[in-house]
């Protein structure tokens, strides 16, 4: 294993070595197939590397965006049929896989810590859409663009928001809990929000975007949460799959939206990236300190400080493609969702190191995790 992490690596500086080379002096587009292997070998040497093994997923992420960049034709349409058209469905069969991980004492762990939950709860919902506005407007974004921006901060937190949670050694419990009812409130949260602040962008069908919702999230949720009531523990090659089965489905999504929008990426990608970093990183600033202000433990304050940093970018990514019908909607959810991964990873390794008092690093009884 180690022969092979080195090959990879070596493999990763000579590719990239060489599309930086032919980029710069020959074409971008010739540079292609080397940029884009080198990125893949890369993700391979991070996977075979414990301790860095949380970064593969993103540069899995980079890779697959590199190849729409470089040949967006793969991703716009297959024999005549629209690839926009599997996003929803990949989106199910995510959040199918979610409801696979939770269980009832998710829900009524809440009556247990009614003030934490509240506080996260309210916290992703005011903050994060607000944030969004605001950096739309700060930054100069316009129509559809800016529109994007508002959704994935309207969106109900993501569960990438519970493993970052166990990996600061904070309360897992709490976070499940928060992201399994930030989920069930989506269908009228989000919508709402957008009509508050995005109607000046675009035009928000409050009931349509309600209905999406909860087919498209909700609803794979409930029949998840229900084969797992049913059949916990029965198939544990089911449960192994299933996270390979969302990551697969989640950088297909990416590329597919980086393909649908590649020139107006073109003009807007480094600013975006700009306006996730601000998003995210205030996100995780104004949710730790607010729960730290409302006097939660510090456990419960790193938890907050995620559940309202991490946004489902899958759900931003549809809701925009479905619902609002815009491909460069859905280019803010797919360049957030990637940098959430890797900023969540990085804040989540700093916080190991520095457990709070009494952290277990357990997840709740009764939780397989994510």
């Amino acid at each position: 294993m180690d022969k092979l992490r080195r090959v990879a690596g070596i493999g990763a500086i000579v590719f990239g070595a060489m599309g930086v080379f032919i980029w710069m002096n020959q074409s971008p587009l010739a540079s292609g197939p080397y940029v884009i292997t080198g990125l893949a070998l890369a993700a391979i040497w991070v996977n075979l590397g414990k301790d860095i093994r949380s970064y593969a997923f993103s540069l899995w992420v980079f890779s697959a965006v590199a190849t729409s960049m470089f040949y967006p034709v793969a991703f716009d349409t297959w024999n005549g049929f629209k690839m926009t058209r599997l996003i929803s469905p990949l989106i199910q069969i995510i959040m199918f896989g979610v409801g696979t991980q939770l269980s009832v004492a998710d829900f009524t762990r809440a009556f247990r810590m009614p003030k934490a939950v509240i506080v996260g709860v309210v916290a992703q919902f005011l903050i994060m859409p607000l944030l969004g506005f605001s950096i739309a407007k700060m930054l100069g974004f316009e129509g559809e663009v800016a529109a994007g921006i508002v959704l994935i901060g309207s969106c109900s937190a993501g569960v990438a928001s519970n493993v970052m949670a166990y990996i600061a050694g904070a309360n897992v419990a709490l976070s499940v809990t928060v992201t399994s009812f930030t989920t069930l409130l989506a269908p009228i949260m989000t919508p709402l929000a957008m009509k508050l602040l995005a109607k000046q962008y675009v035009t928000i069908e409050f009931s349509a975007m309600m209905v999406d919702i909860l087919l498209m999230i909700i609803t794979p949720v409930a029949a998840g949460l229900l084969v797992n009531k049913l059949a916990h523990g029965r198939a544990q090659w089911f449960d192994k799959a299933l996270p390979v089965i969302s990551m697969v489905s989640i950088v297909f999504i990416i590329s597919i939206i980086t393909a649908s929008s590649r020139d107006k990426l073109l003009d807007v990608g480094a600013l975006l990236i700009v306006a996730a970093v601000i998003h995210n990183g205030c996100g995780y600033l104004f949710g730790y300190w607010g729960a730290r202000f409302m006097g939660l433990a510090e456990a419960d304050c790193r938890v907050v400080a995620f559940e309202v940093g991490m946004q489902n970018g899958g759900m931003g990514s549809a809701l925009a493609i479905n619902v609002l019908k815009s491909t460069d909607a859905a280019l803010a959810p797919a360049i957030f969702g990637p940098w959430m991964n890797i900023s969540g990873s990085v804040l989540a390794s700093y916080w190991r190191k520095r457990l709070p008092p009494g952290a277990t690093g357990k997840p709740p009884e009764g939780h397989r995790g994510h």
